[in-house]
């Protein structure tokens, strides 16, 4: 039986329930993107999957609506694959696993993948039904959007017509997006040499943070896990000679990490110092964080790791990098109230036997400042030997002033629900910038259901959201004649 056979709109969350059985992570939408295409083709709709496993499909507009302006209906196709620890699946392969709780749809131990599953399932509910007056259709879906939209990046917009966008990958009903930062990915290396060291091998470990999407989440104050253990390694450097092994910590670029640990290596007789140093640092961090991670816990336990340790300059060389990286709001907006300019995030760390890799996701409504925040690290890296590298540059989506699609998107909302939307600017990338910089004269507008924690195990969606924001994309599709 369907877990949300119960639940209205049927065929959103249907089709919502088919893409969750299918293993959908960033880097892994093959699948999908062949699920998508055999929808169309067993409905005898024109497609078109590129070599990047975009997906694009197109259907004419209902009667009444065949000379309307195009419009595209936009979301992409893969999830960000977060894990509760203890959680067993393996989502190069696995379903997910869903539950309804009170009207909440969530993932059992997983993210939910509502980000963006939900506009998925929202244009093929469209393309699907055959009562729903719409004009002619473009429905793109796009691959590896939470790796630096790198399908919207590299899709061909030449066959698309359409100038006007729903994008339907916002979080809050309500709420149109319609403008936000540009950033860019940054990966910063250390080389490492390595030295044999005898000693008694440990383990420092920070959990128990909340994380989130480091766009829209960035300005909630929430710890770092990766920066705040290199503040640890720094004050046991400080206090005791030790070796470090390896840190690693942060599983995608654009989610504030977590969880981190290091290994390293203690003189037997330092051990004790070395839980004092901790326990006295784990309280540090419970006070500092007591507001925004209230359940941040440092612990220090034996290893069984019998890699080779750093050399002293090698762990230097890391410990000055963690402590002095630029990490969450650099500044503020002076233009819109309330809205981040400029942040960056330090998401991914991994260690490999010859060197250490630092993964950014950096982000700003104004180019210079993004660039001088590459500079930055770039300058740091040089300093200490490292190198640095980006990819998936995405422009922002800068705010138009007359925007007839807006005007429309409005007047929609407040037929609806009797008031006016929030219209807001958004310090996060969406895909609306990359189609706007390939389309000259795009008007766009990112609207979505009510999601909460999006990037983490306790990500969920609001079904009655779902239905409320349903039944206004249909009203706003039948104001487009």
């Amino acid at each position: 039986m369907s877990v949300l056979e119960g639940l209205e709109p049927k065929a959103v969350f249907h089709f919502f329930e088919e893409i969750a059985g299918i293993p959908h992570g960033s880097g892994n939408t093959k699948q999908i993107s062949d699920y998508l295409l055999r929808f169309a083709q067993e409905r005898g709709l024109k497609c078109l999957q590129d070599e990047s496993n975009n997906v694009i499909i197109w259907k004419d507009g209902t009667e009444g609506y065949e000379h309307a302006a195009p419009v595209m209906l936009q979301g992409h196709m893969d999830m960000v694959c977060e894990k509760e620890d203890g959680c067993d699946i393996d989502f190069l392969n696995d379903s997910l696993t869903l539950e309804v709780n009170d009207g909440i749809v969530s993932a059992k131990g997983t993210t939910l993948g509502g980000d963006d599953g939900i506009a998925v399932a929202y244009a093929l509910a469209v393309l699907d039904a055959k009562d729903i007056p719409h004009p002619p259709l473009e429905v793109v879906i796009t691959v590896d959007e939470e790796i630096g939209m790198l399908g919207a990046a590299a899709l061909d917009a030449s066959c698309l017509k359409s100038r006007l966008m729903l994008n339907m990958d916002s979080e809050n009903e309500g709420s149109l997006l319609v403008s936000c930062a540009g950033g860019v990915t940054v990966t910063a290396k250390i080389p490492l040499v390595r030295k044999n060291r005898d000693g008694k091998r440990a383990r420092v470990e920070i959990g128990g943070l909340i994380g989130g999407h480091s766009g829209v989440e960035i300005d909630k104050g929430r710890a770092n896990a990766t920066r705040e253990l290199g503040r640890v390694l720094y004050v046991l450097a400080k206090d005791m000679d030790y070796g470090l092994v390896r840190v690693d910590g942060g599983l995608k670029d654009n989610a504030i990490p977590r969880a981190a640990a290091a290994e390293i290596v203690l003189k037997e007789e330092e051990a004790e110092k070395a839980q004092e140093i901790i326990d006295r640092m784990n309280e540090v961090l419970r006070h500092e964080y007591r507001l925004t991670d209230p359940d941040i816990t440092l612990s220090l336990r034996k290893s069984d790791n019998t890699e080779v340790p750093m050399d002293e300059g090698s762990m230097a060389r890391v410990v000055i990098a963690l402590v002095n990286f630029p990490g969450g709001i650099q500044k503020m907006s002076f233009d819109i109230e309330g809205l981040v300019q400029t942040s960056l995030n330090l998401g991914i760390t991994k260690t490999g036997e010859d060197e250490i890799e630092f993964s950014f996701s950096v982000r700003s409504s104004v180019e210079s400042e993004r660039d001088e925040l590459v500079d930055r690290i770039e300058c740091l890296m040089r300093a200490i030997g490292g190198s640095v590298s980006t990819m998936g540059q995405y422009p922002a989506w800068e705010y138009k002033q007359d925007s007839p699609l807006r005007d429309i998107m409005v007047g929609a909302f407040e037929e609806q629900y009797g008031h006016k939307p929030e219209v807001y600017a958004l310090h996060a990338g969406v895909e609306c910038g990359l189609f706007a910089g390939k389309m000259p004269g795009l008007d766009a507008v990112s609207f979505g259901p009510d999601m909460k924690d999006i990037h983490t195990p306790k990500e969920s969606l609001d079904a009655k959201s779902v239905e409320r924001t349903w039944k206004y994309l249909l009203c706003a599709l039948k104001k487009m004649k």
